[in-house]
């Protein structure tokens, strides 16, 4: 019982900016941490950037000085700032959270948003 809501993707222009959020809600116990996919056509799903509870983070080499991870723990929701976009960057974008559920046993999962589109224009 597990809901990833993803929001502020859309259209920009090359070099332009967009902010993605995602909140997780449902009966999660705690979540270790959370991050950003991105599938572009043709192409496997990919990890953009991800966020450990304690603020680790590690970002995709292709996004490194232009996209930047922050959460806030206390919402369990996860924000991507992606500046200077570029073409390359167009693609799928899906929320991921991975933590223990509210379980008798409880194991480690790994929960999905829906998606959200980014496009980037030259």
């Amino acid at each position: 019982q597990v809901q990833l809501v993803e929001s502020g993707g859309g259209l920009v222009q090359a070099g332009g900016s967009l902010r993605l959020t995602c909140a997780a809600s449902g009966s999660i116990f705690v979540i270790n941490a959370m991050g950003w996919y991105r599938q572009a056509p043709g192409k496997q799903r990919e990890l953009v950037a991800g966020i450990t509870s304690a603020g680790s983070t590690n970002y995709a080499d292709s996004v490194k000085g232009r996209f930047t991870i922050s959460r806030d723990n206390a919402k369990n929701t996860v924000y991507l700032q992606m500046n200077n976009l570029k073409p390359e960057d167009t693609g799928v974008y899906y929320c991921n959270a991975r933590g223990l559920p509210a379980s008798l046993l409880p194991r480690e999962t790994d929960y999905w948003g829906q998606g959200t589109q980014v496009t980037v224009s030259s």
